[in-house]
């Protein structure tokens, strides 16, 4: 099953750099501690339909996943009552994988459906990316629409992405994995030795919690075993059905 796989991926250089960068122009969301570019979530509105049959509002999840995200998450699905709006991932810049796979459990535990794209709010047009960014903070509901092409979704979105009931990537989406990096904000200066036996617990925390939310853990082993060094592997779409990344 994996030299099939293995036929249809794409090895080339890394994108954390780019999307990392992009990520830095807006300002911190969690106060002096929290890390420029940390995802927000907000209430989007769009038109009928705007985000799949009898779909109108959805949550907006940009930016990457820290430390305290999940505290994010689970105020505004509180703020919701009852309602189960579908969550939206734009993740921009490294993540924390450890955090994305709790986001994913919460969604789980929450019954909420996942897509990927980005969320364009309609009263940002024109204006600078802290104007959007503090539009956007108090959490909506803001008229928007969804742009699903040229999103990429890398290890942490797929993290996210897997605890949804229901899993879209739209088409023109990617699904593009890199190397996984051991950081402990605290201690940055962690052992070469210390590293190895980290990732090698984390691969297998992550293998049994894909497995758990019905993915095949053969993303996450070629990942592994193709990953890293500055390349990253690109899941093809023709296989995302096979891999059980969407179900629709």
């Amino acid at each position: 099953m994996v030299s099939h796989f293995r036929q249809g991926i794409v090895l080339g250089i890394a994108l954390l750099a780019a999307s990392a960068a992009q990520a830095q122009t807006r300002p911190p969301v969690g106060g002096v501690v929290s890390t420029p570019g940390a995802m927000i979530f907000y209430v989007a509105h769009g038109a009928p339909d705007a985000c799949g049959p009898g779909c109108s509002d959805w949550i907006a999840a940009e930016g990457s996943v820290q430390w305290d995200t999940y505290k994010r998450l689970l105020a505004i699905l509180d703020r919701q009552g009852g309602r189960k709006l579908p969550v939206v991932i734009n993740i921009k810049g490294d993540s924390n994988l450890n955090v994305a796979s709790s986001l994913g459990r919460i969604l789980r535990d929450r019954g909420v459906d996942t897509a990927v794209a980005a969320t364009e709010v309609e009263a940002c047009n024109g204006k600078p990316e802290e104007e959007c960014f503090a539009l956007k903070r108090p959490g909506g509901p803001l008229d928007a629409k969804e742009k699903p092409s040229s999103i990429a979704c890398d290890l942490a979105c797929v993290l996210v992405l897997s605890g949804g009931v229901h899993r879209s990537l739209p088409a023109g989406s990617r699904v593009v994995l890199s190397g996984m990096a051991i950081h402990n904000r605290l201690a940055p200066n962690v052992s070469a030795e210390h590293r190895e036996s980290l990732t090698s617990i984390f691969t297998d925390q992550f293998r049994r919690y894909l497995g758990e939310m019905g993915i095949d853990h053969e993303l996450l082993d070629v990942a592994v075993s193709n990953a890293g060094g500055g390349r990253y592997v690109e899941i093809p779409p023709s296989e995302w059905g096979r891999l059980h990344l969407v179900t629709q």
